[in-house]
């Protein structure tokens, strides 16, 4: 695989490139990369497609992709899970949605870090319920979650919920094991479940491991933890992922919330799972080479600039940049003028801000570089 290709997307109507057309500004911002498909999943899509019948198929009937699941967290994440905790789900947005639905009632409320990715922020206020938020702080070079912001919040008696992003969208940081300690003995002290949104957990670029919600022995039976291939092989548009719930009746209750609300899953975005977690290693640990690079380049780059700064994330191919340093009134605008379209700091909670996708050909990245030096 050539990680550098750039690919034209202007069949495909992607998202990422409509909202720009016409411009000169390059997008740098919706979470999806530049990267085609590993051949497995393309293989493996042209053999579905040419079976030339597409009608219903129960993702329980499809064991092979349960199967491909339960291998893949073994051999990523040393969690043995059985089949049976599996919810397939048309996407994470909808299930943490599905999961507020199950788990909380009316006058709750949820509690969600700061910054963070918006359809996170937005959820309380779409299911009519309150939100807490707590910030991040920086220690020692990294960002961290504010656990006694954290431990304030989850005192309140109507705090129900800790919607959780690890790693973290946009900070790029992966807990660790004391920090996740640290998360359940609080949920557990005041009575607080845990959703923990993972769908970056494998696009870890530094030497640590992700440490899955779900398989942590104090929270297996009070959390949710919704996964999916769709960053990782680039697969998003297909519609599929799946929420991990070892609680046999919070399991329950998650898929009576989802009756009426949640399609099934696709049978081609299960096709693309079961080939990306068991035959793309090689593409997986290919990538991450890449993006560990393009990373480092864009983090020394970003840091040259005047009025910015960005600290590396260990996670996923996304840079928070600080540019407060600008002292503007509008960042986005900023970037926009000089021909870079991030994804704008004040929808994740930040207007001083803005965030930068790496998933893309260096070459992207240089471009971008030259339009911000400007």
């Amino acid at each position: 695989m050539n990680f550098s290709d750039k690919p034209d997307r202007t069949s495909s109507k992607a998202h990422k490139w409509e909202k720009y057309k016409g411009t000169d500004i390059l997008p740098m911002w919706i979470a999806d990369t530049e990267f085609r498909c590993a051949e497995p999943i393309l293989s493996a899509l042209h053999q579905r497609i040419d079976d030339g019948l597409f009608g219903y198929t129960l993702s329980a009937h499809d064991t092979d992709a349960s199967e491909a699941v339960v291998a893949w967290c073994q051999r990523q994440y040393n969690w043995k899970i059985d089949p049976s905790w599996l919810v397939w789900t048309p996407g994470v947005v909808p299930a943490f949605n599905v999961a507020i639905q199950a788990y909380c009632q009316a006058g709750d409320t949820i509690i969600v870090q700061t910054p963070n990715y918006p359809p996170i922020l937005a959820a309380p206020a779409i299911n009519h319920l309150n939100r807490t938020c707590i910030g991040s702080i920086e220690v020692e070079g990294r960002w961290t979650l504010d656990f006694n912001a954290l431990e304030a919040a989850a005192a309140d008696p109507k705090a129900s919920l800790f919607i959780m992003c690890n790693p973290m969208n946009p900070l790029g940081s992966v807990l660790n094991q004391d920090e996740l300690d640290t998360i359940a003995a609080i949920c557990r002290k005041h009575g607080v479940m845990l959703c923990s949104d993972e769908i970056h957990c494998d696009l870890i670029l530094d030497d640590v491991p992700h440490l899955p919600a779900s398989a942590h022995p104090e929270l297996a039976e009070s959390s949710v933890t919704l996964m999916a291939a769709s960053k990782t092989f680039n697969i998003a548009g297909l519609g599929t992922s799946f929420a991990i719930i070892p609680n046999e009746k919070l399991r329950a209750d998650f898929n009576h919330a989802a009756r009426g609300r949640l399609p099934s899953v696709t049978v081609t975005g299960l096709t693309a799972t079961n080939a990306a977690f068991r035959h793309c290693d090689e593409w997986h640990q290919q990538q991450v080479a890449y993006l560990t690079e393009n990373r480092d380049y864009l983090v020394t780059e970003i840091n040259k600039i005047e009025g910015l700064k960005a600290i590396s994330p260990a996670a996923t191919f996304l840079l928070w940049v600080d540019a407060s340093g600008l002292q503007v009134t509008d960042t986005q605008a900023w970037c926009e003028a000089k021909g870079v379209g991030p994804s704008a700091g004040r929808d994740f909670g930040d207007k001083d801000c803005f965030r930068l996708n790496f998933g893309c050909s260096r070459d992207y990245l240089v471009e971008a570089i030259k339009k911000l030096q400007g």
